[in-house]
């Protein structure tokens, strides 16, 4: 439990480790997960330390890792999740047999890869080649076609425009009908078929429109080896006169990146090479099926055992990290490190060091000592799946200081309460609570889905707090007995109904009055009495002065707890000075003003009521106790502070709501009063004192122990700033009660969020009702069913995404700031600094984020 409620006690050891024993124990240590080592040589370059080759190996194992798994992860194959426990760390001679069968898979895919796209390029170019023959043989049987090729041709070349459709052709000829016969050369090839404008137009402007042009799409796609993309071309082929053109021609389609492939000009030879091109196809496809195959079988033999082989190869790369953290001692057999420790574990740490030792054959027992120091220890508090989001939200703030109180055990309970408060519905706090526990109910499911978003990742890893604050705003809802703006009449109300015709025809709103014989003189038995939500004449008068006193309250007993907490810290670090000068005055100050005004509203509730006769009483005792005479809280408090008091208007009531009130009113401020150079000066003057007392006793400490915080037992006196100068402690103080005595004032006023938010959110449900649902709900007839579910459609929409998810966000961050300014502003420092302990878990952990 003292680890719940403060940190764990730390403790700086020193290991001495045997090198041939070191790595096995730096194992078990990082599966134990409970040992921070210090660098012991921070002036060393990361490449000259001791384990430098062994971590370069590493890398490279992890390269070839990665390579595997994105070709895995290329083909689809499934990676096998490790079943269980993660596998250990391998043993040091293990690491040859690892970099042997990366180094084999990596070479094998990658010869079976490069083969495959040479295959490939092969297979492309055959079928770019079957398709040039193809659409080349159709072409020239239009021409042996005679009088329509002669006529087909007229119609492609009667365009002068070079920027027309392709297909259209351009000569320079003059006689068109006989250009065929004038044209004995060409050439024909592919292109992508997006490239096929610009090199129509850079042909016609470079060849003078000296050439004719026919070309047609391929209707596949192709795959492109380099890429594994698929790409459409088209096929191509120019006819041309002369070696000139001939040149040209080529250098054009050179820069476009066409692909020339020889054309036989006979008919015979064109069907021959067809049937070989055909054939030689087969074949490849033959031979790639077997390569793809080969390449399947060796990525899921892989995919079988990536996951444990990038485990195994990151805790060996994480122990040698560690390693090198490590110093040699002069005889180079022996490893020298420090470290913190929980103190209670350390027995838990030395069996994990004699299974290492045991593990790696070592006969010399590794050597744990702990060591004196006055540097201030790593904060550690344990957590589990629960507490840990709310330790989250105390980190957010500032890392405890070495064994301060830790506010995450009282905030499980504040936190949900304080949100609860300002988001008060049963109708949204079930449906929050539904997504928090259905989130809690499949935790492991969606765990272990890996879900790669940031937002979901935050709403998960607070699902305890989203169902907490669930659960409770719907107990608050119910206080307020408001769920969507609605009540609940379950008890049955204990007013009258007042309304009759004459009200109604002269439509006046419902008023309640306690004083009239509609109200029963019983309160409603739990929350507020269900009339109150027709009440349009007076309920926002009765809610504001509910919830604005209720707030006030919350936060005044929140505060005076920060400030006993507070109390803990002092004793826990003997700190007697900082018990008299600074929490008697601090809670001296909360309680004189602030939470004797709590007390006054609970007077006011007590003495002063409503009941039948009050009004019309000529009892005077009677009067003096009804609503007429009852005081208002504010202006007695400020007139409580300037000293005065305003004498009552109604001659039948009372000056005072108690006798001896302005007495005690005085007394009350003049001792708040004298509280504030209590709290700016006695701090100051005990540190001299005690710094003078020093030095006549040699620099010795007067007081304090090995339980004062620091982790060597080294004790301190008992103000805790023994070694500041004097003029640094008078500042650090006059801010330290400047802010404390102001912020008093504003905390309190701070906590008037409750009330604001609370009615904001009452009021927008009420909105969304009346504007939406109640509209759809009046409808009559089949119409009107329509109607209806259109309307809750949008109402539901509403509710959800405003009413839960915005105002939610909101009270969440309304809740946080008064944890962090108003709550632990009185007793939490913040200054201290994470345990990171040596574990696997968070390493791995920490690596599978990063990939995703």
């Amino acid at each position: 439990m003292g680890s719940l409620f403060r940190s764990e006690e730390m403790t700086l050891c020193q290991l001495f480790l045997q090198s041939e024993a070191a790595y096995a124990c730096v194992s078990e240590l990082g599966e134990l997960g409970l040992v921070q080592f210090r660098d012991l040589n921070p002036d060393v370059n990361a490449f000259q330390r001791k384990f430098v080759n062994e971590v370069r190996r590493c890398d490279e194992m992890e390269r070839k890792l990665r390579y595997l798994e994105k070709e895995i992860r290329r083909d689809g194959i499934p990676m096998l999740e490790i079943p269980g426990e993660c596998p250990e760390a391998p043993q040091p001679r293990e690491m040859i047999d690892l970099e042997a069968t990366f180094e084999k898979l990596e070479n094998e895919l990658r010869e079976v890869n490069q083969n495959a796209e040479a295959l490939k390029r092969n297979y492309l170019e055959l079928t770019e080649l079957k398709h040039i023959l193809r659409k080349t043989q159709v072409f020239f049987d239009e021409h042996e076609g005679g009088a329509n090729t002669t006529e087909s041709m007229t119609r492609a070349l009667i365009s002068d425009d070079p920027n027309r459709h392709m297909g259209h052709v351009q000569l320079g000829l003059r006689d068109k009908q006989e250009s065929l016969e004038f044209l004995p050369c060409f050439v024909a090839g592919v292109i992508l078929r997006e490239r096929i404008p610009a090199f129509e137009r850079m042909l016609w402007r470079a060849c003078r429109g000296n050439v004719f042009l026919r070309q047609a799409e391929i209707d596949t796609p192709l795959e492109d080896p380099s890429s594994s993309d698929q790409v459409y071309k088209s096929v191509f082929i120019i006819f041309f006169q002369g070696d000139q053109l001939k040149t040209r021609v080529k250098k054009i389609c050179e820069g476009f990146r066409a692909t020339l492939y020889p054309c036989p000009e006979s008919p015979a030879d064109r069907r021959e090479m067809a049937m070989g091109v055909m054939t030689r196809i087969e074949d490849l496809n033959t031979v790639l099926g077997q390569t793809q195959d080969h390449r399947h079988r060796v990525l899921v033999a892989a995919a079988k055992n990536i996951k444990n082989w990038f485990v195994k190869v990151r805790k060996i790369k994480a122990i040698y990290h560690t390693l090198n953290l490590f110093n040699l001692d002069v005889t180079q057999k022996c490893l020298i490190a420090e470290c913190w420790v929980p103190a209670l574990d350390m027995e838990t740490i030395q069996l994990a060091l004699r299974r290492g030792t045991e593990r790696s054959g070592s006969s010399v027992p590794p050597i744990l000592n702990r060591m004196e120091t006055i540097e201030d220890p790593p904060t550690y508090n344990r957590t589990n799946k629960f507490t840990s989001a709310f330790q989250h939200l105390i980190y957010a703030y500032g890392v405890a200081t070495y064994r301060e109180v830790n506010p995450a055990p009282y905030t499980v309970i504040t936190f949900p309460f304080l949100f609860a408060v300002m988001f008060g519905d049963l109708g949204h706090g079930a449906i929050m609570a539904a997504f928090g526990f259905w989130m809690c109910y499949k935790e492991k499911p969606l765990q272990a889905k890996k879900i790669d978003s940031e937002i979901w990742n935050i709403f998960f890893g607070g699902r305890y707090i989203i169902l907490l604050m669930g659960l409770f705003s719907m107990y608050t809802g119910l206080i307020y007995n408001d769920i969507f703006s609605k009540s609940l009449n379950i008890f049955g109300s204990s007013w009258r109904n007042n309304y009759d015709g004459s009200t109604l025809q002269s439509n006046q709103l419902l008023q309640l009055n306690p004083d009239s014989k509609d109200y029963l003189q019983y309160p409603y038995p739990f929350g507020i009495d269900p009339v109150w939500q027709l009440a349009e004449a007076n309920k926002i008068i009765f809610m504001n002065g509910y919830k604005m006193k209720i707030s006030i309250i919350i936060g005044v007993f929140h505060m005076l707890f920060g400030v006993c907490l507070s109390l803990w810290n002092h004793l826990y670090f003997k700190r007697r000075i900082s018990i008299y000068v600074e929490f008697i005055p601090q809670i001296l100050f909360l309680s004189l003003l602030f939470f004797y005004m709590v007390l006054l509203m609970f007077i006011k509730w007590t003495t002063y009521g409503a009941t039948p006769g009050h009004f019309g009483s000529q009892d005077p005792e009677i009067v003096k106790t009804s609503a007429f005479c009852a005081p208002s809280i504010l202006i007695t408090f400020i007139n409580m502070m300037l000293f005065k008091h305003d004498k009552n208007t109604r001659p039948q009531c009372d000056d005072f709501m108690f006798s001896g009130q302005m007495f005690i009113q005085k007394l009350f401020v003049i001792v708040a009063l004298l509280c504030v150079p209590i709290m700016l000066f006695g701090k100051p003057y005990f540190i001299m004192r005690e710094q003078k007392q020093r030095a006549r006793q040699g620099h010795q400490p007067v007081e304090g122990n090995a339980e004062n915080g620091t982790a060597g037992g080294a004790p301190v006196p008992a103000s805790g700033h023994h070694d500041e100068e004097i003029t640094e402690v008078f500042i650090h103080q006059a801010i330290h009660t400047i802010e404390f005595v102001l912020g008093s004032v504003s905390h309190t006023a701070s906590y008037l969020r409750l009330w604001a938010l609370s009615l904001a959110h009452a009021q927008l449900a009420e909105v969304a009702w009346n504007m939406l649902l109640r509209k759809g709900l009046m409808s009559n007839d089949y119409q009107g069913g329509i109607f209806l579910y259109v309307v809750f459609a949008g109402w539901a929409a509403i509710s959800v995404s405003i009413l839960v998810l915005m105002e939610g966000l909101s009270a969440f961050l309304h809740t946080l700031r008064l944890h962090w300014v108003e709550f632990q502003s009185k007793f939490y420092g913040g200054e201290g600094y994470l345990f990171q302990p040596f574990s696997f878990e968070i390493i791995l952990d920490s690596a599978g984020q990063a990939e995703e």
